[in-house]
């Protein structure tokens, strides 16, 4: 299950640089607009930029760690992506926490070798 957390965390992370991109493009359009708020979109979606990355590169370490720091860490970051992240990224945190979750409370798969 451990595993699976660091995956569920990967796609999450994936589709929340998508969504920051997508809210960093639409800021950009309304900065040029000189759109009221426009700014705020900008701030939000550098925010989800990097709570987005930071939940990929913890959700690739927490499929292979041993301990629970990878998970710890990877819902730290997902929980500061929710909030400092624009909504469209708050969503794809959500499944990052429980990929969290997961990493931490799951068990590893233990590989039985074969008798002879």
């Amino acid at each position: 299950m451990k595993e699976a957390g660091g995956i569920i965390a990967l796609i999450a992370g994936i589709f929340g640089v998508t969504s920051a991109a997508t809210t960093l493009f639409l800021g950009g359009v309304g900065e040029a607009f000189s759109v009221e708020g426009a700014g705020t979109a900008i701030e939000l979606g550098w925010g989800g930029v990097l709570f987005s990355f930071l939940v990929i590169i913890f959700g690739a370490l927490a499929i292979g760690a041993e301990g629970k720091v990878p998970g710890i860490l990877l819902i730290v970051s997902s929980i500061l992506g929710a909030i400092w992240g624009c909504p469209r990224v708050a969503t794809c945190m959500v499944p990052a926490l429980c990929g969290g979750i997961l990493a931490i409370f799951g068990k590893k798969k233990v590989h039985r070798e074969a008798a002879a």
